[in-house]
């Protein structure tokens, strides 16, 4: 059996399963879910390939790699998404690992990786259950400064997706975050101690300071979306010419962006764009491609520029 390889890249969001987001706007999304789910499920996969970020649930500055496959992983279950594992085939984690090294990209493994809703959510909204296929995720820092070049991510997704050709089986990647957002995440340089321990050393949190996080999330969202707040502004003209070089096959023009120009024209977490241009990369290394299920909106009440895209080999 010839492999094939099949792609879906949306954003994510923790406040689409909390109070806030108008129920027009919670439709429109779903809608477009629910097209990208028919397109899975016509598809039908033997393995998914996630590439995601993380939001200090699961990596954190003690160590702090550019990119990670887990050879066993379990979601955090934070903001009401799955609690516990995932199916992850280690054998076939191990070997992409191996694959992704002897092409000369530096990874890391782990075998006991923590996943938060940037790799859960999507699985749960395209397959209904976190575990219903055998997943290998890959995480990707697109959070915790400094970052890498934009060419070595496309390298990875090259890498990976060169591997995925030769094990005969039907393969979807995802990509999973993006587009324009800056949310209220930490960091480094300003967080305050409470959150310095947190994401720098990885102290877990109690139950009651994730409600206190959920809360300041939606708070937050509530000022953003009625125009108020510090954070920075949607850029759907930004988000659309994203989306039109992926749509026309121009993947490697991202060789060239400046991860400060990145942040200054979208936000700090639009380096989330990562996972998608790793998945694009590792559709694109079987040959060309043709997109599907076009779907984009700026939803200050989610604070992101929400987009979907499927895509096959053409």
């Amino acid at each position: 059996m010839a492999t094939q390889i099949a792609l879906c890249c949306m954003s994510h969001s923790p406040l689409l399963n909390l109070p806030g987001p108008s129920q027009e706007l919670l439709d429109d999304i779903e809608s477009a879910i629910a097209h990208a789910r028919e397109f899975v499920t016509a598809f039908d996969p033997d393995l998914v390939v996630t590439f995601s970020p993380d939001h200090y649930n699961g990596f954190f500055y003690n160590v702090m790699p550019p990119f990670c496959i887990g050879t066993a992983a379990e979601g955090v279950g934070d903001y009401g998404t799955h609690k516990g594992a995932l199916d992850v085939p280690a054998d076939l984690a191990n070997d992409c690992a191996r694959a992704v090294l002897d092409s000369g990209v530096d990874i890391a493994i782990s075998a006991a990786m923590h996943v938060d809703h940037g790799t859960v959510q999507p699985l749960q909204k395209l397959f209904g259950d976190a575990t219903a296929k055998p997943v290998i995720p890959v995480f990707i820092n697109s959070v915790a400064t400094p970052l890498g070049p934009l060419s070595r991510v496309r390298a990875l997704g090259a890498a990976v997706g060169t591997h995925l050709a030769e094990l005969g089986k039907r393969v979807l990647v995802v990509g999973s975050g993006g587009l324009s957002h800056d949310p209220p995440v930490p960091t480094l340089a300003t967080a305050p101690p409470a959150a310095l321990e947190r994401i720098v050393h990885g102290k877990p949190m109690t139950g009651e300071q994730r409600q206190a996080r959920q809360v300041a999330v939606m708070e937050a969202a509530r000022e953003f979306a009625s125009g108020h707040g510090s954070l920075a502004p949607l850029n759907p003209e930004w988000d659309h010419a994203f989306l039109d070089l992926l749509d026309n096959q121009r993947l490697a023009d991202v060789d060239g962006w400046d991860n400060g120009w990145v942040a200054q024209q979208a936000g700090n977490s639009a380096h989330e764009i990562r996972t998608w241009v790793a998945a694009f990369a590792a559709l694109a290394a079987q040959g060309g491609y043709t997109t599907s299920n076009h779907f984009y909106r700026a939803a200050p009440d989610l604070i992101a520029g929400f987009a979907l895209r499927t895509a096959v080999n053409s």
